[in-house]
């Protein structure tokens, strides 16, 4: 039985990201004009909250969305009571996208990484996730990283993330230009982030993935998802409670999430005319055979009827949902887009490991539930 995950009817409406005046890719810039950063922009008015701090910790807690927010309160009190306000991911609202949109302060269009997976000039499927160093990241994704630019500023910038990320692809292409911290468990990810703002002044990025791994393996709301919960306010208040002077706490998250029945996921690994599926299951790109993508299109929209948006790849750049597209990176978005709107997924399991179509909850598509994020914030006793 899917857990029931709260969702009000506006947790379904779509969004368009706030690029430029309250998404991810503002955040990292923000921080940096607090830090003194020469060129950088507060945009999100940063300034006024974090007034005499010299040193800033961003917690991102994977999964942790605005909507999921009200479940978790019960879990995590000391969470919920942080003075909040919301931003939005970028598109598509999935992690490896929003993680290079806010280590890079750029739109999605522009950086590159434009979902889970994507085709690669000579046909090959990249994921993201488990990207090395082909194609090599700063070819990839040559956008230089707010972390480089704060420290050719003289800023120290440090990152703390699982010790297995250092070096991966998509470590390289958010995070490169701050000095790597590994952390596997709650304590040692609070001890390396605490630790770098008490060394002074500067920029610390933490990362803690496991709200949105329990999320995926066993629906928001369940039992595993919320002993994340709890997990993640133990984290909040190691960090809050070691705050040293003149240091702020900020937490964000990459995406939301939501709970898709069993009986609302559609293989579209039969379609005809597709030889290459890309994406993920809530927006799903479709890269086709010659002169198909009219057929497939059609196809598509039979299938999926009012639960799902498909566009040409240039309606969907057309949307906004990326930001402006650069001519290199057109090619990356598929032919074809499916952008799920209800509860259902674009599964293909002709190509995906069978571990994709058993997850409860997914994210990635224009759903506030999925791109609505918060930013919360503590800071130190005398900042």
């Amino acid at each position: 039985m899917t857990p029931d995950d709260h969702l009000p009817g506006a947790a379904f409406q779509p969004l368009i990201p706030a690029y430029g005046t309250g998404s991810l890719a503002d955040l990292m810039p923000s921080v940096s004009a607090v830090l003194g950063v020469p060129g950088a922009d507060d945009t999100l008015g940063l300034r006024e909250r974090l007034d005499g701090v010299d040193r800033v910790a961003v917690l991102l807690v994977d999964g942790l969305g605005s909507y999921q927010m009200p479940l978790m309160a019960p879990h995590a009190p000391g969470l919920n009571s942080l003075a909040a306000r919301s931003l939005t991911s970028g598109f598509p609202s999935t992690t490896p996208v929003s993680l290079v949109t806010l280590g890079t302060g750029a739109a999605p269009g522009r950086h590159g990484v434009l979902g889970f997976m994507a085709r690669l000039p000579d046909g090959r499927i990249l994921n993201h996730i488990r990207w090395d160093d082909d194609p090599p990241p700063a070819v990839w994704q040559p956008v230089p990283t707010c972390f480089e630019t704060a420290a050719a500023a003289g800023v120290a910038v440090t990152q703390v993330t699982r010790p297995e990320f250092e070096g991966t692809g998509l470590t390289v292409s958010a995070y490169r230009g701050a000095a790597f911290t590994g952390a596997s468990d709650l304590a040692s990810l609070a001890g390396g982030m605490l630790g770098a703002l008490r060394a002074g002044p500067g920029m610390v990025f933490g990362y803690h993935p496991d709200l949105d791994k329990h999320g995926h393996n066993s629906g928001v709301g369940s039992p595993e998802w919320e002993a994340a919960a709890r997990d993640v306010e133990r984290l909040v208040a190691m960090l809050v409670d070691g705050l040293p002077p003149s240091a702020a706490l900020l937490i964000t998250a990459d995406h939301g999430q939501l709970n898709v029945p069993a009986d609302a996921r559609f293989d579209v690994s039969g379609l005809a005319g597709v030889d290459a599926f890309a994406g993920e299951p809530r927006v799903r790109y479709l890269h086709v055979t010659p002169g198909a993508v009219d057929d497939v299109v059609a196809d598509a929209r039979a299938m999926f009827g009012s639960s799902a948006r498909v566009l040409t790849r240039a309606e969907a750049i057309d949307t906004g949902l990326y930001g402006p597209v650069s001519a290199v990176n057109r090619e990356r978005i598929g032919d074809v887009v499916i952008i799920c709107l209800d509860r259902v997924v674009a599964l293909a399991t002709a190509v995906e490991p069978p571990v994709i179509s058993r997850m409860v909850a997914y994210h990635g598509s224009v759903t506030a539930a999925e791109m609505t994020v918060p930013l919360l914030s503590a800071v130190g006793a005398s900042g």
